[in-house]
Parts: structure tokens; C-alpha cells; sequence
């Protein structure tokens, strides 16, 4: 597929033009059509080929989620929601996701946040067209008529990075290792938590300053939160992480208690939390820093059947924790800073395969 057709469904005519000029200037995407609800959208899907719609829900006339239904089950079509309440509130986002929609992309219209949905909405696209939902979908409509079957295949990428968990651990030097790391991070990455050895006042800016430079949701993590793929969640300053499961859903924990190493938040203790858990699911990184924090914690990963990456010397500013990591035999392989990532995205392919 050379080309993508895109539909856009929004009660606002601004957002459409908007949405329909800057989507536009991309050579492999095409706006085959704008409607502002779903009875106009439904004549433009009869008389012309759609690849993607990509819409809100609170739309007039018919609810979005009732025309996805509709949609879904007599001409499947890969849907992604663009709005700014749906991915807010757990019980529609998890009936979105059931109905078979392939991402939920937060609207937010001020001028730095259009700019960073625009890029996440073109990432999501090129991801639709490489992986070629639409080829499967058709195949199974000849072959099977399974609308059920459509749609899992529809979303099945959504629930694997349900599963899936990256944790990352670092210290001195980190602050430009992570800036690296999360340049090359998109829409299809796992949850990611982070824990940096940085003062309390620090951390809330420093995840903000991550967020402006990447494609990818990044902030610091609250107590609470639900973590959600293609997000990076940085420890709070002063305050250990952990994750818990509550109804099959993963959220954030904060705690004080005492320092370990020295270190609130370690790393040890979140990479503790997360391979008792998410055990085989877990893919554990450990960057540039002094001591040994994060070590222990990479051993437990690994002895849990999770995949360690450790930074090598070449690429650390210091080769404090990967090296006691490595001394302790908790390292699946020992990479330079500029090919972890790229390491990570193949290992996720191969587990989506396996």
C-alpha cells in the first residue's frame, strides 16, 4: 500500500481543516473525506475506498462508539479515536478497544499540544500502513466473514503492549542517555517506568523536557496512575516505585519508605517490583551510573525470565551500576547507548511472533 486513505470524523469544521492541512503535507497520506458525523462519514465510506478513519466520539446525530460497532461488524475499518475525554476515563476506553480501535490519541488543542498530537497521529498511520491491517482484514472477510476474528487481528498489536513492560534504571550521565533513548521511542513501545537518581525538585521538569523532545507521552509518575502503553512514567523525586495489579490493570505505586543505596527512588526497588509481576513480560535496562543500585534488581528480572540490556563502558559516562551488573551475571546483553533501542524494537517483533 504506496498510499493510505484517510476519513476524519469531527463535529468541529476547525479541527477538520486543521487535522485535513497538516495531515496532508505527509506523501503516503491521503484525506479521501471529512464528515462532522457519522451518516455523512457512512456515504463517503459507500462510494470510496477508506484505509483509516480517524475520529472523535462525541459526535451529533449518532455516538461514536455505536458507529464503530456498526462499523466493525458489516466493513471494518481501522479506527483510531482522536478526542480529548475517551482516553480520561477507563470504562470507554476499554469498550473502544473491544469494539477493535487501534489507538486513542488525546486531542489537545493548544499550539505545542495540535503540533505533538499531529506527530502521534502520523507516527500511529505509518504504523496501520506497515503492519497492512487492511490486507489482513480483507483476506479474512473473503475467507472467514468473522467480524470477531477482524477485529482482533485489528487490535491485537493494542493488547500485546498491554502485556509487555520496559523499566529502566540509571543515575550519573543519565539525564542525556534517556534524551537518546526516548527520540527513537513511538506509539509502538510498551509502558516504560524510569527510575533517575535526581533531587525531588527535579524530576517533574526534567519529564517534561523529555515530553517536548519525543514522539511519546513522557511525565512523572503519580501515585495511583493506571499505566497505559506508549507512555513513560519517571519516578517521582523522593519517592520509590512500584507497580501493582488491580482487575488485570497495572498502576503506579509511590512510596517513602527507607533509602536504599543511599537512593529515593531506586532502582533497585522498582525493577524488584516489576519481575515479580510482569516476570517474562518485563525487558530491563540498565544505563550509565555510579554504584551498584539497579544491579540486584537486573539479576531478578533476568532470574524471572524477563531480557537485561546493560550499557556498555564505550558508551557510559560512568560504568558504575552496569558493570556490578554484569559482575553479578544479570546482563543479557551489553550494548552501546545508540543501538538499545533499535535492539528493543527487534525483541519486541520477535515476542509479538512468538
Amino acid at each position: 500500500m504506496s498510499t493510505i486513505n484517510v476519513l476524519l470524523i469531527d463535529r468541529s469544521e476547525h479541527i477538520l481543516k486543521l487535522l485535513s492541512r497538516r495531515l496532508s503535507v505527509h506523501p503516503d497520506i491521503r484525506i479521501i473525506g471529512t464528515a462532522n458525523d457519522p451518516y455523512q462519514a457512512r456515504k463517503i465510506i459507500e462510494h470510496k475506498k477508506v484505509d483509516i478513519i480517524v475520529m472523535e466520539t462525541k459526535l451529533p446525530r449518532m455516538n461514536g462508539l455505536t458507529f464503530i460497532k456498526y462499523l466493525m461488524k458489516y466493513n471494518p475499518i481501522s479506527v483510531i479515536i482522536l478526542s480529548s475525554k475517551v482516553y480520561k476515563n477507563a470504562v470507554i476506553t476499554k469498550k473502544a478497544i473491544d469494539l477493535g480501535v487501534v489507538d486513542i490519541i488525546p486531542k489537545q488543542c493548544g499550539f505545542f499540544s495540535i503540533k505533538k498530537t499531529i506527530m502521534k497521529l502520523i507516527k500511529q498511520i505509518e504504523i496501520i500502513k506497515n503492519d497492512n491491517f487492511n490486507s489482513i482484514r480483507m483476506f479474512l472477510e473473503k475467507k472467514n466473514n468473522n467480524a470477531f476474528i477482524i477485529q482482533q487481528l485489528l487490535y491485537k498489536k493494542k493488547i500485546d503492549l498491554m502485556n509487555k513492560i520496559i523499566v529502566i534504571g540509571t543515575s550519573t550521565g543519565g539525564t542525556t542517555a534517556l534524551e537518546t533513548l526516548f527520540k527513537e521511542f513511538d506509539n509502538n513501545f510498551p509502558a516504560t517506568l524510569v527510575v533517575i537518581h535526581m533531587p525531588k525538585e527535579f524530576t517533574r521538569s526534567f519529564a517534561n523536557r523529555l515530553n517536548m523532545s519525543s514522539s511519546i507521552t513522557i511525565k512523572e509518575a503519580e501515585n495511583g496512575e493506571k499505566v497505559v502503553p506508549a507512555t513513560v512514567y519517571l519516578a517521582a523525586g523522593g519517592y520509590h516505585m512500584t507497580i501493582e495489579i488491580v482487575k488485570n490493570c497495572k498502576y503506579i505505586k509511590l512510596t517513602d519508605g527507607p533509602k536504599v543505596f543511599n537512593q529515593r527512588p531506586a532502582v533497585d526497588i522498582l525493577f524488584n517490583s516489576v519481575a515479580q509481576i510482569c516476570q517474562k513480560d518485563t525487558i530491563g535496562i540498565l544505563l550509565t551510573g555510579m554504584g551498584k543500585d539497579g544491579a540486584e534488581g537486573l539479576l531478578s528480572i533476568k532470574n524471572n525470565g524477563g531480557y537485561t540490556i546493560a550499557e556498555d563502558e564505550k558508551s557510559c559516562v560512568i560504568f558504575g551500576m552496569p558493570k556490578e551488573a554484569m559482575e553479578l551475571g544479570a546482563v543479557t546483553a551489553l550494548l552501546p547507548l545508540s543501538k538499545i533501542t533499535q535492539h528493543v524494537k527487534s525483541l519486541l517483533k520477535i515476542q509479538k511472533s512468538s
